[in-house]
């Protein structure tokens, strides 16, 4: 039977203006144990500036260590999201924070097949995104850390499509990142049913909700959305979710990715009543 685990994606405060340090503090003060921080390679400026709450993977892991030792929280997972069919930017990104999530002693490694270029066809878009798997997966094995895709983008917005690309690279370290409103969004297929389909992949969650006003406005005219409403306040059936992953054998992140600190703090209450039992601090 799974036992799930609560995470928050550093996206709430994005709408804050907060820094990383501030955003974990502020997760914190919240009661959330354990965050999934965006990182990134170079140096971006409104992060420099402490407007941004993505991390650099040019500064040392254990400095992000520091900061989550600080306030008691500890690195579920990192949002590695990388363009899978741009193979010279998704692969420096990918392995970089897969060795990053190791010292962080994060399991996971995040990411999705992103933006398609119009000059490429369904054939070749495969085979780049083979490369670029193949390439991180060899990281991801020697450094135990699971590298896994969510549906976010053209081929991923059904479950043979994503588990197509699941598949490119038979190993074990290459798993779903299952989001709940980007499934939905998308409008496909249904979510639950897609889910079903997937299950036995996933080891991580993005627990996105999608309000009444977003799902009118754009379900089937999108693949994803970059973050939701607060988890319990939109249309996403948590009881379903929760139900189709429980025979799963192994411990699940549910990360909240929601838009504001309102919304981050009623998240984790409602998912604490939700899961009940389930859940494991």
């Amino acid at each position: 039977m799974a036992k799930f685990r609560i995470s928050l994606n550093m996206e709430y405060c994005r709408s804050a203006d907060k820094a990383f340090e501030d955003g974990v503090k502020i997760a914190s003060e919240m009661g959330y144990r354990y965050i999934e921080p965006m990182v990134h390679t170079g140096w971006e400026l409104l992060s420099e500036v402490g407007y941004f709450h993505s991390f650099s993977m040019e500064e040392d892991p254990l400095l992000m260590k520091e900061i989550c030792d600080r306030y008691q929280v500890r690195v579920s997972s990192l949002s590695g999201h990388s363009p899978l069919m741009k193979p010279e930017a998704a692969v420096s990104r990918l392995t970089r924070a897969i060795t990053y999530a190791d010292v962080l002693k994060a399991p996971f490694v995040n990411t999705d097949e992103m933006l398609k270029p119009d000059w490429m066809d369904d054939q070749f878009a495969h085979e780049v995104m083979k490369y670029s798997l193949a390439k991180a997966e060899m990281v991801a094995r020697r450094h135990g850390v699971y590298l896994c895709i969510e549906p976010h983008g053209v081929y991923t917005q059904t479950a043979e499509g994503l588990l197509r690309i699941v598949k490119l690279v038979d190993s074990p370290w290459i798993g779903v990142n299952w989001d709940t409103g980007n499934s939905y969004l998308a409008g496909a297929e249904d979510p639950y049913e897609a889910l079903e389909q997937v299950k036995d992949y996933v080891y991580h969650i993005h627990a996105k909700d999608i309000s009444m006003e977003q799902s009118d406005a754009e379900r089937g005219k999108v693949t994803g959305t970059p973050v939701g409403c607060a988890c319990g306040e939109g249309i996403v059936e948590w009881d379903k979710v929760v139900a189709i992953c429980e025979p799963l054998d192994r411990e699940i992140f549910l990360s909240v990715e929601c838009g504001t600190i309102e919304q981050a703090a009623f998240s984790l209450d409602f998912l604490k009543k939700t899961l009940g039992n389930l859940l494991i601090d």
